[in-house]
């Protein structure tokens, strides 16, 4: 495993780096508020490929966008492929993990010219929302945004209560192992403020508030209609709330070319159970075209 950086124009963006060049590569995104470490469990135990797994911008140790930039999954598109052109990758397979896994899914639609394959774990597509939702989200967005003005992310006082707390998340909740490794790489040292040091999360506030669009749950399936790369999507069962069946096994079935694998475990199941989720996608990820 070796530490990467990649230097684009709005910042730099850093990772993680994984076998030989030469062999067919595969570029990794993470969920929401995760980094490039969700994939190092999984990472041992894929053989004959080049893995490259980033910190999206504003997560890990990348740099945050500039100020009024935006954080969404249209920019990420060409933030992909800015990265897959520094690493000299002109075809690449693309491995998502539920936010990762979504934007993977619209690059792939995007430009099938420079994705060979696909797998989305947890993920296939964006969040949807209704249309009679539009103004109330994008209000709701746009005064989340500008009180988030000044304010920081939650800061402790040692790594252990950051990793309780990872561990206990809302969404995503997951095991002492996995919640350790995004904390060692998703925290950074801070001065409390009531005296002392302690550690607190390096990504960008501006994460964490209200998206301002969301598209159509009809825009969504026409989009994975359109990813014509071969696709495995991964879920775990049960499903989670955000994507329940018959939804998910309902985008799936739309894809030309894909197929639907259902594993036991939680949303996490790629860092948890890292040797099944490989034994399902490393193959597919290492055949060639």
């Amino acid at each position: 495993m070796r530490e990467l950086a990649v230097e684009l124009p709005g910042g730099t963006v850093r990772g993680l780096r994984w076998g030989e060049a030469g062999r067919p590569p595969v570029l990794a995104l993470h969920g929401w508020l995760d980094n490039a470490a969700s994939f190092v469990p999984l990472a041992a135990h894929l053989e004959g490929i080049e893995l490259v797994a980033i910190d999206l911008p504003g997560h890990g140790r990348s740099a945050h966008l500039p100020p009024g930039a935006d954080y969404s999954f249209a920019a990420a598109v060409h933030l992909v492929l800015d990265v897959a052109d520094a690493l000299g990758w002109e075809r690449f397979a693309l491995l998502g993990h539920s936010m990762g896994a979504g934007i993977s899914s619209l690059v792939a639609a995007a430009c099938p010219e420079r994705v060979r394959r696909l797998v989305a774990i947890e993920a296939l597509g964006a969040l949807p929302d209704t249309p009679e939702n539009t103004v109330p989200r994008l209000r709701q967005a746009v005064a989340s945004t500008r009180a988030l003005r000044g304010k920081r992310l939650r800061a402790f006082p040692d790594l252990e209560t950051a990793v309780r707390a990872r561990m206990m998340a809302r969404v995503g909740a997951m095991e002492e192992a996995a919640a350790r490794l995004l904390v060692e790489r998703g925290t950074r040292p801070v001065a409390l403020d009531g005296g002392g040091s302690g550690w607190e999360w390096s990504s960008d506030p501006r994460l964490t508030v209200t998206t301002m669009l969301r598209p159509t749950e009809e825009q969504v399936r026409a989009l994975i209609a359109g990813i014509e790369c071969p696709t495995r999507v991964i879920h775990a069962d049960p499903p989670q709330p955000y994507l329940p069946e018959p939804e998910r096994s309902e985008r799936a079935a739309l894809l030309p070319r894909g197929e639907l694998l259902v594993l036991p475990g939680g949303h996490h199941l790629h860092m948890e159970q890292p040797a099944a989720v490989a034994a399902a996608i490393g193959g597919f990820l290492a055949e060639a075209d």
